[in-house]
C-alpha cells in the first residue's frame, strides 16, 4: 500500500484527497450507470481504516456532513408545498401509506426472524420504506417518463413517502429524548417541553408562511446571491434552534425548508442549491463509509441479501397488488413498483440518527448500508431497462391486474375503432402539436396518442379525438385502428439512451410490424445518425425537426427575397 502519510499534514491535503478519490470513482460509477450515491459511500470505505485511511480530521468531516444534511432536508421541505400535500391523489395516498405500512410490517418479522432484537428491527422495518426521490425522479426524467402515467403515481406516492420520513423522525427526535437523563420523571419532563418548544416553532413557521414569507422572499430574490445565502442561511438558523430546543438538526432544516415551499422562488433555489447539497452530501457519504469495518461485514451479507431480496421484488409487488386492486393496468403498476425498487439515502441518515441517539449499533448500520448499496446498485438498472423487463415478466402478472381495469380504461375513453383514419400520431409534445395542427389544416382526419393523462384530458376538452396509450406497450400497439390508416407519425421526445434498447420509437416501429401494418411510417429525430437505424427498422421517412425547420426557413427567406436584392448578393459572390 503506498504512503500517504504526508495527506494528514494539512485537513486542507486531506479534503483534497477525498474530493480527487471522489472524482475519480464518480467517474467510474457514471460509466456503470451508478447514482453519485454509490459511488460516495465507495468513497468512504475506501478512505476509512478498513483501506486506505486518508481520514483523520473526523471534526472537519462531520461539520461538513451535518451541513450537508441540514441543507438536504431543506431542499425535502422545500418540495413539500401545503397546497401539494392537500391536493396528492387517491392512488399516490393509498399507495405510498399501503407500500409504507406493508413494507415495514413484513420487514419487521424479516429482522427478527434473522435475529435482531425488537429495536433493531423496528429501525431497519422502517429504514426499508424510504425509497429515494432524488435517484427515482432523475431517472424518470432521463427516460422522458415523468409526465406518464405510472411516472406521475411514483412521483406522488414518493411525496408521501417524504412525509412519512418526517414523522419518522419527529418520532426519532421523540425517542432520543431522555437517554441521558437519570430517571422516568426527568424524561418525562424533557418529552413535554419538547412537544411545548416543537409547538411554539411550528406556530412560528405558520405565521412566517401566511404573513412574511413571500413579501421578505421576494425582495431578497432582487439579487440572485443575497437569495442563496438567505437561503443557506435560514436553512442552518433552523437547523441550529431545532437542535438548542432538543429536536433535531434535520427537523429543523425540514421546517425552514418548508416554510418557503409557498414562495413563488422555491424552484429557484432547490436549482441553485441542488449542486450544493451533493457536494456536502458527499461528506455524509464518507463519514459514513468511515464508520463501517469491511472485516465485520462477512456476518452481515446473508441477512443483507435477504432484505434486498425483499426491497428489489416484494416492495414492487406490494404497489402491484395496491394498484391492481385500485383499478390500473398490470403494466403501470409494474414501472411505478419498480421505482420503490431500493433504499435511499434517507434510510442511512435515519439508522446513523439512530446510531447517534443509541438505539443500534455499528452493525446494524452496515447491515442497511449493504442493502442500499446493492438495491441501488440493482434498481437502477431495473428502471433503465424497465419496458424490457415487463415484456419478459409479462405472462407472470395478469394476478395484479382486475378483470376490468376501470380507473385506467375510464382514463383512456377509447374512440370507436369503427372510424377510420388517415393518420395516427404519436406524441403531443410542441412538436407533435404543430404536426397536428397542419395535418388537420391539410384535411387528414388524425387520430392522437399520448402517454401523459393531462395532455390527452386537454387535448380531449379541446374536441379532438385522442387515445391514452404508450408507444412502448406492445398491447397497445396491438389494440390500435390501423384498418385504413395512411400515416403512423412519431414526435416522441427521445431520452438519453438514443436509438438503442427500449427505445419506444423502435419499440413502436417492431409493433407495427408485428400488426402487418403497410402503410407510412414516419418517424421523428434530433440525430441525423439515427437515420439508418430507423429506416433498417421500418421508417419510410426520418423527420429531423430541427433540419426540416432550418430548410424551410431558407426557403421562406428566398422566396421573400426582392429579386434586385438577390441577384445583387448573387453578382457579387461570383
Amino acid at each position: 500500500m503506498p504512503d500517504l502519510s504526508f495527506i494528514h499534514l494539512s485537513a486542507f491535503y486531506e479534503l483534497t484527497a477525498l474530493v480527487v478519490l471522489a472524482a475519480a470513482l464518480g467517474f467510474v460509477g457514471v460509466l456503470l450507470r451508478q447514482p453519485m450515491i454509490v459511488s460516495f459511500i465507495a468513497v468512504g470505505v475506501i478512505a476509512g481504516p478498513s483501506a486506505l485511511n486518508i481520514v483523520q480530521s473526523h471534526a472537519h468531516i462531520e461539520l461538513l456532513a451535518e451541513l450537508g444534511i441540514a441543507v438536504l432536508l431543506f431542499l425535502v421541505g422545500l418540495k413539500l408545498d401545503l397546497k401539494l400535500i392537500r391536493t396528492l391523489g387517491p392512488v399516490a395516498l393509498a399507495t405510498g401509506l399501503g407500500q409504507v405500512a406493508f413494507t415495514s410490517a413484513i420487514g419487521f418479522v424479516l429482522g427478527k426472524m434473522l435475529g435482531l432484537d425488537t429495536v433493531t428491527a423496528v429501525y431497519v422495518a422502517v429504514a426499508l420504506t424510504f425509497s429515494s426521490t432524488i435517484i427515482i425522479v432523475k431517472l424518470l426524467s432521463d427516460k422522458r417518463e415523468v409526465d406518464s402515467l405510472h411516472g406521475r403515481i411514483a412521483v406522488g406516492f414518493l411525496i408521501v413517502q417524504d412525509l412519512v420520513v418526517v414523522l419518522a423522525m419527529m418520532v426519532l427526535s421523540a425517542m432520543g429524548i431522555g437517554t441521558q437523563s437519570g430517571g422516568t420523571q426527568s424524561a418525562l419532563a424533557q418529552v413535554g417541553s419538547v412537544l411545548l418548544y416543537g409547538l411554539i416553532m411550528l406556530a412560528f413557521v405558520l405565521v412566517f408562511i401566511r404573513y412574511l414569507a413571500t413579501p421578505l422572499v421576494s425582495r431578497i430574490a432582487r439579487s440572485q446571491e443575497l437569495l442563496i445565502t438567505f437561503a443557506i442561511g435560514w436553512a442552518t438558523l433552523l437547523a441550529a434552534i431545532g437542535s438548542q430546543l432538543g429536536f433535531s438538526k434535520e427537523l429543523g432544516g425540514l421546517l425552514a425548508g418548508i416554510s418557503l415551499a409557498s414562495t413563488p422562488f422555491r424552484e429557484a433555489i432547490v436549482a441553485r442549491l441542488a449542486s450544493l447539497r451533493d457536494f456536502l452530501l458527499l461528506f455524509f457519504f464518507i463519514a459514513l463509509g468511515t464508520q463501517l469495518d469491511l472485516s465485520l461485514l462477512g456476518s452481515q451479507v446473508f441477512p443483507a441479501l435477504i432484505l434486498s431480496l425483499f426491497v428489489l421484488i416484494g416492495n414492487p409487488i406490494i404497489v402491484m397488488v395496491i394498484m391492481g386492486l385500485m383499478g390500473y393496468r398490470k403494466r403501470t403498476g409494474f414501472l411505478a413498483g419498480l421505482t420503490v425498487a431500493q433504499i435511499s439515502e434517507f434510510s442511512l441518515i435515519f439508522m446513523a440518527m439512530g446510531l447517534t441517539i443509541g438505539h443500534v449499533t455499528a452493525d446494524s448500520l452496515g447491515l442497511v448500508t449493504l442493502v442500499g448499496l446493492i438495491t441501488i446498485a440493482m434498481s437502477v438498472y431495473m428502471i433503465t431497462y424497465s419496458h424490457g423487463l415487463y415484456n419478459k415478466l409479462e405472462r407472470w402478472l395478469s394476478v395484479f391486474e382486475r378483470d376490468k381495469p376501470f380507473r385506467e380504461a375510464a382514463l383512456e375513453n377509447q374512440p370507436s375503432s369503427e372510424q377510420a383514419y388517415d393518420v395516427i400520431l404519436f406524441g403531443l409534445g410542441r412538436y407533435g402539436k404543430a404536426l397536428a395542427h397542419y395535418l388537420q389544416k391539410e384535411g387528414f382526419s388524425l387520430l392522437a396518442v399520448d402517454f401523459n393523462p393531462d395532455e390527452v384530458r386537454r387535448w380531449r376538452n379541446d374536441g379532438h379525438l385522442v387515445m391514452y396509450g404508450d408507444a412502448s406497450d406492445p398491447a397497445f400497439v396491438n389494440d390500435l385502428p390501423l384498418q385504413g390508416v395512411k400515416w403512423v407519425v412519431s414526435a416522441m421526445p427521445q431520452h438519453d439512451l438514443g436509438v438503442t434498447h427500449e427505445d419506444p420509437r423502435l419499440a413502436l416501429l417492431g409493433g407495427l410490424k408485428q400488426q402487418h401494418y403497410s402503410g407510412g411510417i414516419a418517424i421523428s429525430t434530433q440525430h441525423q445518425h439515427d437515420q439508418p437505424l430507423l429506416e433498417e427498422r421500418g421508417a419510410t421517412l426520418v423527420l429531423m425537426p430541427f433540419h426540416d425547420a432550418a430548410e424551410r426557413a431558407v426557403e421562406r427567406v428566398r422566396a421573400a427575397t426582392p429579386a434586385s436584392t438577390h441577384t445583387e448578393v448573387t453578382n457579387d459572390t461570383i
